[in-house]
């Protein structure tokens, strides 16, 4: 706390700082996705690249709002990464898959029910993560 108003100056209380945060996160995400799927096969590099996505979607939340709680944002990530996972079970990504590779990627082609475990094991991860971070950057009052 700012010993001046009594308002909070860490990292998540600034919300340029948390926006830029959570932009450089989400780009060390991607490279993390493109470095698994480059070095991994299998379900490693499938089940990985899943829990990445949520993580992904979590650190684009922060990016939009980040003023939002770690549950809050990682619920969020998972209602859209299992959305996105129960429209494949519609003709819709598939169709869209053929038409763009940005769809493909996003939206993928194909349900797969394990995938739905993963998106929830980047979800809490993620939560873990931005939750720590935030106490650790939580400075007593001075």
């Amino acid at each position: 706390m700012d010993s001046t108003c009594g308002t909070r100056t860490d990292a998540h209380g600034d919300p340029t700082r948390t926006r830029l945060a959570a932009a450089v996160a989400s780009a060390v995400i991607v490279g993390a996705g493109l470095a698994l799927r480059a070095a991994a096969a299998g379900d490693v590099a499938k089940y990985g690249g899943d829990a990445l996505y949520t993580l992904l979607v979590l650190a684009l939340v922060f990016v939009v709002a980040p003023s939002t709680s770690p549950a809050k944002a990682a619920g969020a990530a998972l209602a859209v990464s299992w959305g996105v996972e129960f429209l494949q079970l519609t003709d819709l990504p598939a169709h869209l898959a053929r038409q763009s590779t940005a769809a493909r990627l996003v939206l993928g082609s194909t349900f797969n029910a394990p995938d739905l475990f993963w998106y929830a094991v980047g979800a809490v991860a993620g939560w873990s993560v931005v939750t720590r971070m935030r106490r650790a950057g939580a400075r007593p009052p001075r």
